[in-house]
């Protein structure tokens, strides 16, 4: 089994790919904002979770259960500490000229309904079209699955990879 090192910490975090959700103890250095780190220079190439749960949704849904599974970062679309870790929001609230737009996300098979931060001076269009990051954060997300009628996760800050899922506006 893993051991730490003395730099390093562990975070319950939930991974979205196309193909399952993993829930488990991702390893980091003990500086890291672990809810916004995949956003930095120095994300890694892989998600290295410890006591890691993966869950396939499906028509006939499988659970499998990891000591340790590396997850390569690039197949993650969605990214989120787990709800029982306190979560510091990545904006300024105070910050002129911005607001909230209710959204629903296609992320695989998941749907989120969240709200992303977007300026007063454009729409989600717009800000789509000219936003040139990997990851956007959506706040207030509520994560449900197709096939996974119990499931119901929230969230206050989640990142999806903005090339991988499909937004739709809601009232």
């Amino acid at each position: 089994m893993y051991e730490l090192k003395p730099d390093e910490k562990t975070t319950s975090v939930m991974v979205y790919t196309e193909e399952a959700l993993y829930h488990g103890q991702i390893v980091t250095r003990d500086f890291s904002r672990v809810n916004i780190f995949l956003r930095t220079e120095g994300a890694p190439n892989y998600l290295h979770l410890l006591n890691a749960q993966m869950i396939r949704p499906g028509s006939t849904p499988r659970t499998i259960n990891f000591d340790e599974i590396f997850i390569p970062t690039i197949k993650v679309i969605g990214f989120h500490v787990g709800p029982d870790i306190e979560n510091e929001l990545d904006y300024d609230p105070m910050e002129e000229n911005r607001m909230m737009a209710h959204v629903k996300v296609v992320l695989g098979s998941f749907l989120l309904e969240s709200k992303i931060r977007i300026s007063t001076q454009t729409d989600l269009s717009t800000s789509l079209e000219v936003s040139r990051v990997k990851w956007l954060s959506l706040y207030e997300a509520s994560i449900t699955n197709l096939y996974l009628a119990q499931m119901k996760v929230q969230t206050p800050l989640l990142l999806v990879r903005q090339d991988n899922v499909s937004f739709g506006l809601i009232g």
